[in-house]
């Protein structure tokens, strides 16, 4: 008769043949997960690698490999001419009883909970994934043109330093001293402002930015006054806090400040969220009477202004209008920016300008959400700044993206004349192209897919009125920029001759 023992390993144990996990390790896994239950107690005698292979119909080798690597780990004791002996680890663990099964059903984690819990609608995943050579968005760089190299030095540089250990060792408002000073320099000098290292503090992006800004600011039911068309991501985190979004109207000059005059009173309004610089995803630009207008009409109404500035740094023709926050002298906006928007997304930073007060608050945020944050990112940003190399890297990038737009409005005007219209930007990433007759936006991405170019559903905008989509170009090269306008043409022309 087998012993117990055997039996119980026969009915425990299951394998398969994988490219990923060799056999002795999935065998050996499954015997240290009966170790942990209980099944295999402390002082149980394993079979013989002999009888251990005949058991399971694998190679004596394999067995012997599985005994070896049990006890590597220390869940086995192998003594010569006496045996395997299980051996209880040393706290290593705590043993986990469970209900008798076989291993073999604890091989996949659980896809569902064991019980209830409210899953949040206002943040599901607008993520979608394609296999198409070609893809719009909504106006990313290119990181292409990250420079590679450069920042493998710098980053090599800022890992050598002696005071890096000690900067992890000390209180974060002493540790990001530097860098926040070297960011206020180079704020005051490209934006205008007039701010000291209290005004501001860094993020991971801009969605943490406004994230920690609006638990902050709002309370369930606040009013949020935000753009007609407006930025889906913004969105999700102001329902997130429980706001209540109201839109207003958006037209060649930005929002319409009027219709917030006209349309609420004071104290009835948490915060109006705007991208003055270049409203998403329109591209327009909050014109500088409605900016005075805004900023005057906070004060009077007790609302505070969120600018997000995420696109400021690529402007290709004339200067770019400085942001309403550096003509703020009452106190009412939070502006949130992004630097390095040239670099790689680990290389990018959030940053929130705001006065001492919410800044205080943010910090004591963050500090739950990032405490740790990233000293050698910030000591090679601080670096770029202070040598002047971040200037130099976006106008080598911005020169490259400029003959990127004028290339895609050239091709616009060749297959697209007759059937869409746009405005050349000034500056940005993207192109807000609104098509001429109205057709169905999910067939033409439907069409576009099968012709090998994604277009995600974040960059189309369709209603009674709108049927437009907002066209990233930065990240795209000469050659997929002619392939990718003619595969929308074509696309575009089969979808109107169903109509």
């Amino acid at each position: 008769m087998n012993s117990p023992v055997n039996d119980m390993l026969k009915a425990l144990i299951y394998f398969e043949k994988s490219p990923s996990t060799s056999i002795y390790i999935q065998i050996a896994q499954q015997i240290i997960n009966a170790i942990q239950r209980g099944y295999l107690p402390e002082g149980t005698v394993l079979p013989g690698t002999r009888k251990f292979s005949a058991l399971l119909s694998i190679n004596r080798n394999t067995a012997v490999a599985v005994y070896e690597e049990l006890a590597s780990q220390g869940w086995v004791d192998v003594i010569a001419n006496k045996g395997t002996f299980v051996l209880k680890p040393e706290k290593k663990t705590a043993a986990i009883k469970g209900a008798s099964q076989g291993l073999d059903k604890l091989n996949a984690y659980p896809k569902t909970a064991g019980f209830p819990f409210e899953p949040s609608i206002n943040l599901a995943s607008t993520e979608e994934f394609s296999v198409c050579k070609y893809v719009i968005n909504d106006g990313q760089p290119d990181l292409r043109l990250h420079p590679t190299h450069q920042f493998s030095r710098w980053y090599s540089a800022s890992m050598k330093r002696a005071s890096l250990i000690s900067k992890w060792n000390q209180r974060q408002e002493q540790s990001y001293t530097t860098f926040s000073t070297a960011l206020c320099n180079y704020l005051n000098a490209t934006r205008g402002f007039h701010i000291k290292p209290y005004n501001i503090v860094s993020t991971r992006s801009t969605e943490m930015s406004l994230y920690i800004v609006s638990q902050l600011l709002i309370q369930k039911n606040d009013v949020v006054l935000v753009g007609h068309l407006s930025h889906y991501k913004s969105n999700m985190i102001f329902q997130q806090a429980g706001a209540n979004i109201i839109t207003i109207p958006v037209d060649t000059q930005g929002i319409d400040v009027d219709f917030i005059e006209q349309n609420f009173t004071k104290q009835s309004i948490r915060c109006v969220y705007v991208c003055a610089h270049r409203q998403y995803p329109t591209t327009v630009t909050l014109s500088a009477e409605r900016r005075l207008k805004l900023l005057k009409l906070a004060k009077s109404y007790g609302f505070a202004i969120i600018e997000d500035d995420f696109d400021y740094d690529f402007q290709f023709d004339g200067s770019a209008m400085v942001p309403m926050a550096s003509a703020d002298g009452q106190g009412v906006v939070i502006y949130l920016g992004r630097l390095g928007q040239s670099f790689f997304p680990s290389f990018q930073i959030g940053f929130v300008v705001a006065p001492e007060n919410i800044i205080k608050e943010a910090k004591n945020y963050l500090q739950i959400l990032d405490k740790q944050g990233d000293l050698i990112q910030k000591q090679i940003l601080k670096e770029l700044i202070s040598e002047g190399e971040i200037h130099r890297l976006i106008k080598k990038n911005s020169t490259v993206y400029k003959q990127r737009r004028d290339l895609l409005c050239a091709c616009l005007q060749r297959h697209f004349n007759a059937h869409a219209t746009w405005q050349v930007p000034v500056g940005g990433l993207a192109v807000w192209l609104c098509f001429e007759p109205t057709i169905s936006l999910i067939k033409l991405a439907e069409t576009t897919k099968k012709n090998n170019l994604f277009l995600p559903k974040t960059i189309l905008y369709q209603n009674r009125d709108i049927c437009a989509i907002r066209l990233g170009f930065g990240h795209l090269n000469i050659d997929e920029m002619e392939t990718v306008i003619k595969i929308l043409k074509t696309s575009f022309d089969e979808v109107l001759q169903q109509i």
